[in-house]
């Protein structure tokens, strides 16, 4: 694993880390911890939480090795092409409110990808960044309580954006895509990090505002996943029915062909057409 300070970024963009460091407007992305090759930007993000990094602070890939999804899945994660990073934080927030970082991060990765490319991008609950019904990006939050608390969380995100058709692995070339699929063009991904960790910063700033209305009415506008018919599977059932809404901690509440609600913390979500 080799780590390089104060150094190139991305080798297609010739954008120093100091670069990036100027145009970041908040504290979010002040300290950027780049490595040519990781196995997985959170495993090292935890790691270095563990051991007492600031809040902010983020970890930044050419490639990962060993990149993770949700579930257990494995993310792909080809280099000089996409984005994959981490970002740690330390907020005053109870466990069980945890869903809103995921929440508060697809918000911000969203604006970010509209302003950069003009597609309409959206959110797929809980975690899916969505563009032309297929996935462009993804979230991952991993958080860590400490005797009740929530001692910290990394948010683990990855965004395809100039990646190949052809790159795409064959088992997800029909769920998958990436901004130069989208386009035909190629984007720089310097660009595109600023807007996110700008954008992310915001809307943090909102939550820890203790503003979550403000920040559950935005995602609410950027959803593609309300008001749709959805099958879900969660760890212990499969459901089918009407995603109504989120409630004040971010979980899906789920209408039933019975009239039943369901108040949903996780699972795996597919829009029914």
């Amino acid at each position: 694993m080799q780590k390089l300070s104060n150094t190139e970024f991305l080798k297609s963009s010739e954008i120093s880390l100091d670069e990036i460091r100027a145009e970041i407007k908040g504290s979010i992305g002040k300290e950027i911890l780049f490595y040519e090759k990781i196995g997985s930007t959170n495993t090292l993000a935890e790691f270095l939480a563990e051991k007492g990094k600031a809040e902010g602070t983020v970890v930044l890939a050419e490639t990962q090795t060993k990149g993770r999804g949700r579930h257990g899945r494995s993310w792909v994660s080809p280099p000089s092409v996409n984005i994959y990073m981490s970002i740690i934080l330390r907020p005053e927030i109870e466990p069980k409110d945890a869903t809103l970082l995921t929440i508060m991060a697809a918000v911000g990765c969203t604006h970010a990808l509209r302003r950069a490319s003009g597609l309409n991008a959206t959110i797929k609950w809980p975690n899916d960044l969505i563009v032309s019904e297929k996935k462009i990006g993804g979230i991952l939050t991993d958080v860590h309580i400490e005797k009740k608390k929530l001692k910290f969380a990394v948010i683990g995100i990855g965004l395809n954006i100039n990646m190949d058709l052809a790159k795409l692995p064959s088992d997800i070339k029909d769920i998958a895509t990436s901004l130069k699929i989208e386009t035909g063009r190629i984007y720089s991904r310097k660009e595109i990090l600023v807007e996110v960790l700008n954008e992310i910063d915001y809307w943090y700033s909102i939550l820890k505002g203790m503003n979550r209305k403000k920040l559950l009415r935005e995602w609410e506008l950027l959803t593609s996943t309300l008001g749709r018919k959805i099958k879900i599977a969660t760890v212990k059932e499969t459901l089918i029915g009407l995603a109504e809404s989120i409630n004040g901690e971010g979980m899906l509440v789920l209408k039933l062909p019975s009239g039943e609600r369901r108040i949903i913390s996780g699972g795996e979500v597919t829009l029914l057409r």
